[in-house]
């Protein structure tokens, strides 16, 4: 699932997983078109006997299968057989009938919900938006000698007795949301595009819901001969099913980087921009980038001269598993339960909106959404005057009255007379749990954790009456911020419990580590490692994983201890996963310099949620 909005369309060319591949994954890859064509009239033709033999060519949401499908066919017909090519707009059901089905997932709020973000997860299959009927009357003919049933849901359970050859043509999420943008797909059986934001919220409470759901199914029950990446316009990179499994087998005893995903934004700054080196062309600023959010992102691998890039979440479908560690996978339901992206407001021209997340009574009952919304920043980089506004300092019940006249009348209010501002300093971790009331100041860069974020709810209270791109005034929710809101979490309570001053775990003559963040209220734990140059850091796993960000100085080594030969060398900024697979890691200092690392654990004892009472519910 994806909610990107405006992804820029930049591959960071350094976010590359370099590991030792044998050569018989490496040979097994095909890029060319001709090439491709011939492997699958191949595997057609050797399942002959039982006629038709029916390729079935699904995929994600934007998938391209049309120059697929015509040199399959074109191949078939070279070979003498007679090919039908179906395609799954004549198999579901119609666009009436779509719209009622998912009409409970997508609400007309406008009064809470003013441009329509919100909605409800979809909780059926993709199954549900195919005709039965039409299934049956498109296989009861069997003139053809080969079948080709290409799109979205053709490896559905609806279909599956009918398929002899399966293929998976898999799109990253900042490829679909592109693609989304320029209008080249509509959603599941409509007839055009609608709206863009239209198309997206469909897309992520419907769409990408049951698209990504039988993708799970697909890949852990090994239900795919052909598994093909599909990010190009006009060619793909494929491979055998047992070929993707081993790639992805060998990437997860590695600690690994995915590509990030940079998004502009209207307080967007400068930092990362110039750390990396995006050209300026690009975009106007960066804001968000997506560095680990694991529904957004993908993971590049290098295999031979190839570079193969899946979807993270695919990765994650695939060898949760041997990533996570077992307690997690059965804590989260096979989700990867932390997210890490950068909040960029250096030398921008303002602060992020004040806003606050939900927690999980609100979330499920109201979206029917997976989890709680806590978040931690952690502040990397700042310049002048930088605050972190944090908990409430006077009345907060007339700050959101303020702030709802203002959403009335366009005029300004002291916000800083109700908000409590913490001075931004390098190093400062502040914990956010769910009903905060929070905000990123100008000026500073922020390395930004979440929790099990599937979606995104915030709800913006403040937002200095400014207007977006498009001159349009940005919405604002005070509604649903005064239901999630905890009014009595001030600047004594956030002393206490969100910005803790760091403690003392370990010094040696190499390294000390510090908790620099941990409350109850939360899952997971930040920590600071101190290294000194040329320093070396041994940690343990202990069953799960642990992400790190080199947060300053100029690189360092990750690698297991165990076995050395998997390893990362990470940079400035980059944030890296150690799999569960490696028990016993080994941090070293590089450079001239010391080295700072972050470091995110799940905390002892974690729960996946503070009420459960809140979680009777079915879901697959």
């Amino acid at each position: 699932m994806s909610f990107m909005f405006k992804p820029l369309a930049y591959d960071d060319p350094k976010a590359v997983n370099h590991i030792t591949l044998p050569e018989s994954l490496v040979s097994d890859v095909s890029s060319e078109i001709g090439e491709i064509a011939g492997r699958l009239a191949a595997a057609c033709m050797g399942r002959e006997g039982k006629a038709p033999v029916v390729l079935g060519i699904d995929g994600y949401v934007s998938a391209i299968f049309d120059p697929l499908v015509s040199a399959v066919e074109a191949e078939l017909e070279s070979k003498g057989k007679k090919v039908l090519c179906l395609p799954m707009e004549a198999l579901y059901k119609t666009e009436e009938e779509i719209h009622a089905v998912t009409a409970e997932s997508l609400p007309l709020n406008y009064e809470e919900d003013p441009v329509l973000l919100f909605g409800r997860l979809y909780c059926g299959t993709i199954d549900d938006l195919i005709d039965q009927e039409k299934v049956c009357s498109a296989f009861s003919e069997k003139n053809d000698d080969i079948v080709l049933v290409y799109g979205l849901g053709s490896l559905s359970a609806t279909l599956r007795s009918h398929i002899t050859v399966s293929a998976y043509v898999d799109v990253t999420p900042k490829t679909a949301a592109i693609r989304a943008r320029e209008k080249k797909f509509a959603n599941i059986g409509d007839r055009e595009p609608q709206p863009f934001p239209l198309l997206m919220r469909r897309n992520y409470y419907v769409d990408f819901e049951v698209v990504v759901k039988l993708r799970k199914e697909l890949l852990t029950k090994n239900l795919l001969d052909f598994y093909l990446l599909g990010n190009e316009e006009d060619s793909y990179l494929m491979m055998s099913g047992s070929t993707m499994d081993g790639i992805l087998d060998t990437l997860v005893l590695y600690p690994f980087r995915a590509k990030p995903v940079y998004l502009e934004g209207i307080w967007g700054g400068e930092f990362i921009r110039k750390v990396r080196g995006i050209p300026l062309e690009i975009a106007d600023n960066v804001a968000w980038i997506f560095d680990m959010i694991p529904m957004e992102v993908s993971i590049v691998v290098k295999a031979g001269e190839r570079l193969l890039d899946f979807p993270f979440s695919t990765f994650v479908q695939k060898k949760g598993l041997e990533m996570m560690g077992e307690r997690c996978v059965k804590e989260f339901e096979g989700y990867f339960p932390i997210r890490f992206n950068y909040d960029d407001t250096w030398h921008s021209n303002g602060n992020m909106s004040v806003q606050v997340h939900p927690d999980e009574d609100f979330t499920i009952s109201q979206y029917d959404e997976f989890g709680r919304q806590d978040e931690a920043y952690y502040v990397i980089a700042t310049g002048h005057d930088a605050k972190t506004y944090c908990g409430f300092k006077g009345d907060g019940r007339k700050f959101l009255e303020l702030a709802r006249e203002s959403e009335q009348t366009h005029e300004s209010f002291p916000y800083q007379d109700y908000i409590n501002a913490i001075d931004s300093v390098p190093g400062r971790q502040i914990m956010l749990p769910a009903g905060t009331i929070h905000a990123s100041g100008r000026n500073q860069l922020i390395l930004e954790l979440g929790s099990l974020t599937i979606g995104s709810y915030t709800y913006k209270v403040y937002d200095y009456n400014r207007r977006d791109k498009e001159g349009k005034p940005r919405p604002i929710h005070v509604d649903n911020a005064s239901s999630v809101l905890h009014f009595e979490r001030n600047s004594e309570w956030v002393q206490k419990h969100a910005a803790i001053q760091p403690v003392l775990l370990e010094k040696t003559e190499e390294y000390q580590e510090l908790v620099v963040g941990k409350t109850e209220l939360m899952y997971y734990e930040a920590r600071r490692i101190e290294l000194k140059t040329h320093g070396r850091y041994e940690g343990r796993n202990l069953g799960q994983f642990t992400v790190v960000t080199v947060v300053d100085g100029e690189r360092a080594r990750i690698y297991s201890r165990s076995n050395p030969e998997f390893s990362f060398t990470a940079e400035f900024l980059d944030i890296v996963t150690i799999p569960a697979t490696i028990e016993d890691y080994v941090i070293e200092a590089g450079g001239y310099q010391p080295v700072v690392i972050h470091k995110v654990i799940l905390r002892s004892g974690y729960t996946r949620y503070k009420n459960p009472v809140y979680y009777d519910r079915k879901r697959e």
